[in-house]
């Protein structure tokens, strides 16, 4: 260097760029450049890879999917599946999101498949199915329930309707029905749940201007006989939508023990209005009863009101010239040695099902899953449903006693960055995981996955 010369900064590689930031005590500069390295945002589901390889879960696709590809060049079709379910479980909502995940570059390996596949396949693919594929699918879920063990009172079975909105309304099936933002186009699925196992037992798409009632009956003699055969359901719970004649004499001819609400007809209305004579107090403040045998053997009306006063959050409809009350009926052919009050305890516990509906709508993406073609719209709700339960058995298989919504999995579990290599040829995946105490857990995780299923549970997952 020539005497007195200012040396130049040395130039940085074309590909790194300086970004300024502000630190707490100064303005400092991180350099960002690029790598070729497999890595992956979600090297932690290798343990959902793991777990369907034990469900067998791939054969279990290869028995229900439509698709017979004749190019050789062809997805397998159980990939498209798979990529789409971990796709879900990654936080995709649409098909544009699913084929995003293309561009982590380790996420196809560690989910087992060829590739994530593009929008226009999965579009392609889920326009095959039909009515006959989506029964199949249904399968899907009754393997599920197969995992769950016989109890001696039985399993609640919940049913539930609701509204999936679909404002371009392009789409079949889309039509204009009650939402609770009013009329709006839409699908109005059915739904199944074992209350005790939170397993989905079963799913049927409807056009959007279907009433509650319309093809209930079927739907329930289909779910039950669908059921394994040492699954017992020993109640079946509806809210007023489900609370026809024909519902209950589906139930009854079933053999099934039943809780629906009843609609507050001109004639349970005037049981409102009696006197306080005909009202039996209950153990509960504020919440009084009263009991009508109906003209059908072994079926019983109960009717309840709740004083406002002392329980302002009561639920149920209110009459205006009964004021200061809320009221609900409840038609059940529960034994009379079970009292009015405890069959509305039982019922209550139907709510729950509200939890499974909210968390498949906005964690696994069913408000927004949608295609063209109707059934390939079901089949997308399927497979989500699909993952749900087996993100549910997942828990069981790790000893978790309490239930785990998919947001939780996904920062405890499934969002581990990684590094995917082979390293002496052998593949390998590298968990960015620090401290001995994160991985300590983590193998934990891994160990029970591995070993044959015991008693010992991993520490909760809950945050």
């Amino acid at each position: 260097m020539k005497p007195n010369q200012v040396s130049e900064p040395r130039p940085e590689a074309d590909q790194t760029v300086r970004l300024p930031m502000d630190t707490k005590n100064a303005t400092t500069s991180i350099r960002i450049s690029f790598t070729d390295q497999r890595l992956t945002a979600h090297g932690g589901m290798i343990v959902w890879s793991h777990f369907l390889h034990l469900k067998r879960f791939r054969q279990q696709l290869r028995q229900v999917l439509p698709h017979a590809p004749t190019s050789p060049n062809a997805y397998d079709p159980s990939d498209v599946a798979l990529g789409y379910l971990g796709g879900i479980l990654c936080g995709a909502d649409k098909l544009s999101r699913v084929a995003w995940l293309q561009s982590d570059a380790a996420l196809s390996p560690v989910l087992g498949v060829e590739a994530i596949a593009s929008q226009s396949t999965l579009s392609r693919f889920f326009g095959a199915f039909g009515q006959k594929s989506c029964n199949l699918l249904n399968g899907l879920h009754r393997q599920a329930v197969y995992s769950l063990p016989s109890r001696k009172e039985g399993y609640t079975l919940d049913l539930d309707s609701w509204s999936l909105l679909h404002e371009d309304g392009h789409q079949q099936g889309v039509a204009v029905g009650y939402t609770r933002q009013g009329l709006k186009p839409c699908h109005r699925p059915l739904i199944a749940a074992l209350a005790e196992g939170k397993l989905i037992a079963g799913y049927a798409l409807r056009r959007g201007d279907s009433a509650c009632a319309n093809g209930a009956a079927e739907f329930l003699r289909q779910t039950v006989a669908g059921l394994p055969a040492h699954i017992r359901i020993g109640l079946v719970r509806g809210d007023a939508g489900f609370g026809s004649g024909e519902m209950q004499d589906t139930a009854q001819a079933l053999g099934l023990k039943f809780i629906f609400v009843a609609r507050l007809t001109q004639k349970i209305q005037s049981l409102c209005r009696h006197q306080a004579a005909a009202w039996q107090a209950t153990e509960i403040a504020g919440l009084e009863v009263q009991e009508v045998a109906l003209d059908q053997p072994g079926r019983r009306l109960i009717v309840l009101r709740q004083r406002l006063e002392q329980r302002p959050s009561a639920g149920g409809k209110t009459l205006l010239d009964v004021p200061g009350y809320r009221f609900q009926a409840l038609v059940t052919n529960l034994p009379s040695s079970v009292d009015p009050l405890n069959v509305w305890r039982r019922y209550n516990g139907r709510a729950d099902i509200e939890n499974r509906i909210k968390e498949l709508g906005d964690q696994f993406g069913i408000k927004r899953l949608c295609v063209e073609n109707f059934w390939g719209t079901e089949a997308l709700h399927h497979l989500a449903i699909a993952a749900y339960n087996l993100c549910v058995l997942l828990l069981r298989r790790l000893g978790q006693l309490e239930k785990c919504e998919l947001n939780t999995l996904r920062w405890r579990l499934f969002g581990r960055a990684a590094v995917w290599s082979r390293t002496h040829g052998k593949a390998t995946l590298k968990l960015a995981v620090p401290g001995q105490l994160n991985r300590s857990w983590w193998r934990e995780i891994l160990t029970k996955l591995t070993a044959l299923p015991n008693c010992h549970a991993v520490d909760s997952l809950q945050a």
